[in-house]
């Protein structure tokens, strides 16, 4: 009402900035942290290094920010049509007045769902008493054979062989080829598993593969592929990926091992800590020998003296010959021990040589380098690719640039504030314009308008 300023609409309103910081508030304070479920479409990824992508359904979509001081792993693999699970919160970007999600974490939703599932498994499981440790079995301290259960044109069995020849090379390695990823892998790894186990030729089992992702993995969360191994007399060491993943193998294995590589240390000991308690054993025994005889001479010579007080010096002497004799035999067996045992060592000692890893080094060096001049090649030729794309691309631009229009004749003309003329009708008489041309800019004043379209008047400036 005039004359009312208490009820003035002025003074009553707010301002869009104060409308929208109320909003924010509301929406901020209002909802909690949540999940949602959704797919990616109109992702854009600035040069800031954050994300901005929309997450819709069947019948609507929301904005989403996923801002880089939030990401934890690599965004790359993020793109257009990704089923996802996006945690954040609700909030309100306000010079816009966009209602947009905060996005903290990211999951692909059907990762999310094989996650449930491994934890379903896994309490039912523990439940039943796989996971406990009484029934775990221990692994030998020097298995005669090793057996590996993986496929056999992996990284992760070139892991294990390296380790294993440099740890105690005399010791042979049987390889039950399988699966390791797929539809097929867990009953491939299960039957290999059952062929080891028939066979009943090796000490210890390990069943290993490399790192990859949770579905990568996933053959080993398998149910019956779990109880096979639960069920092994055979002691099973585990080794699936990296040190931080998990699979259902790794809980009801005897031993889990946090890599293939680690899993080759723990099931074969050190071939020079052998070799050098050997010889601290042959030590030990030639002092225990020495002492031995030690004390049987000194109980000799008391019981001599005894003999000489109470017996014809002859038995004494046929006793000191009889001492003799044995003081013989154990110096001779004594040898003969020390001997046998120098001998085990120099045959342990030259096999290790035999089998020295030198060989495979070499093979391996000779083919990085082939590696490293295909990489030189490869990255040659993309550089050359891309030169090329990039040559196209300047031309294409060059041919659609206004610059290249006004090398033609033609002229840009801006008013007075700067801003391109496109109607005559934005110009009156007396306006002063400026033409830029291909070469420099001339500034004119507008002497005639015509708004209506083309015209051949000559008076026209």
């Amino acid at each position: 009402m005039i004359g009312s300023s208490a009820s003035s609409p002025a003074e009553a309103a707010i301002s869009v900035s104060q409308l929208n910081r109320q909003v924010k508030r509301l929406l901020e304070s209002g909802l909690a942290r949540l999940w949602v479920e959704g797919e990616i479409s109109n992702m854009a990824k600035p040069a800031s290094g954050h994300v901005y992508f929309s997450l819709k359904d069947e019948s609507a979509q929301i904005r989403a920010a996923f801002f880089r001081q939030r990401q934890r792993g690599p965004t790359h693999r993020l793109k257009n049509g990704d089923k996802v699970l996006v945690y954040g919160r609700v909030s309100l970007y306000e010079p816009r007045g966009d209602y947009q999600l905060i996005v903290e974490q990211v999951e692909p939703a059907g990762e999310g769902a094989l996650k449930r599932e491994f934890d379903v498994l896994k309490k039912k499981l523990a439940a039943e008493g796989l996971f406990d440790a009484d029934r775990k079995q221990p692994l030998p301290a020097l298995p005669m054979r090793i057996g590996v259960v993986t496929s056999p044109s992996g990284a992760a069995v070139r892991d294990v062989l390296t380790v294993l020849g440099r740890r105690f090379p005399a010791v042979p390695v049987i390889i039950y080829p399988s699966a390791v990823q797929g539809a097929a892998a867990p009953a491939e790894l299960k039957q290999a598993l059952a062929t080891a186990v028939e066979r009943d030729e090796c000490d210890v089992l390990i069943l290993c593969r490399g790192g990859g992702s949770l579905e990568d993995l996933w053959a080993f969360n398998d149910e019956s592929l779990a109880r096979a191994i639960a069920a092994s007399p055979i002691p099973v060491v585990s080794a699936v990926g990296h040190e931080v993943d998990f699979t259902i193998a790794d809980f009801v294995a005897d031993v889990r091992a946090p890599t293939p590589s680690g899993a080759a240390e723990l099931v074969v000991p050190d071939a020079a800590d052998w070799l050098r308690a050997v010889g601290t054993l042959a030590a030990r025994l030639t002092r225990l020998s020495g002492r031995i005889v030690e004390e049987r001479a000194q109980s000799l010579d008391w019981l001599s003296r005894r003999l000489l007080r109470a017996s014809p010096a002859g038995h004494v002497a046929r006793q000191a010959e009889r001492l003799a004799a044995l003081t013989g035999r154990l110096a001779a067996a004594t040898r003969q021990r020390l001997l046998g045992t120098r001998a085990r060592v120099a045959t342990a000692r030259a096999e290790l040589l035999r089998l020295s890893p030198a060989l495979a080094v070499e093979r391996l060096e000779r083919r990085l380098g082939e590696l490293r001049s295909r990489l030189v090649l490869a990255n040659e030729q993309q550089r050359d690719r891309l030169s090329h794309r990039l040559e196209l691309a300047m031309r294409g631009l060059n041919a659609v640039s206004p610059l290249a229009t006004l090398d033609r004749g033609y002229a840009i003309v801006l008013d007075g504030a700067g801003r391109a003329v496109t109607r005559a009708g934005d110009l009156k008489p007396g306006d002063e314009i400026r033409a830029r041309l291909s070469k420099g800019s001339i500034v004119a004043k507008v002497s005639k308008v015509n708004p209506g379209g083309h015209s051949g008047d000559s008076d026209d400036d």
